[in-house]
């Protein structure tokens, strides 16, 4: 359950329905999620939210799948089971087969098993992996 209600259209502020307006516009849905209704409490944030979203997340150096893949790495690591599973769906959207989830799913299990045993047996850095 979530700590806030998650705000319908009827009941969200004009600042909160632009960004949603703009979401549906750019992704090109009548759907707006539950995590931006959670938001639209605090529009302003909302808003900074959803800009950077759009901008870190558009086709740059990386790819949108790669960058949506390294999302759910980073999700999994955090232990955001919705980001887990909404940017899932997004790298689905985007092209993700099976065969690339599965070989994600195995990186993200051997980062765990490996950053772990390497903090527990405090590893110095060497020196030729510094920057």
């Amino acid at each position: 359950m979530a700590t806030v209600p998650l705000l319908r259209d009827e009941e969200a502020g004009a600042e909160a329905l632009a960004v949603f307006a703009d979401i549906r516009a750019k992704r090109q849905t009548d759907y707006v999620n539950n995590f931006w209704r959670a938001l639209a409490h605090e529009p302003a944030l909302l808003k900074a939210v959803w800009d950077r979203v759009q901008a870190v997340m558009a086709p740059g150096a990386l790819d949108p799948l790669v960058k949506e893949m390294i999302y759910i790495a980073v999700s999994a690591a955090n232990g955001c089971d919705y980001c887990v599973h909404s940017h899932t769906a997004a790298a689905k959207a985007k092209g993700m087969s099976s065969a690339q989830h599965g070989e994600l799913l195995s990186v993200i299990a051997l980062a765990a098993q490996t950053n772990a045993l390497a903090t527990a047996l405090s590893v110095p850095v060497d020196d030729r992996f510094r920057a």
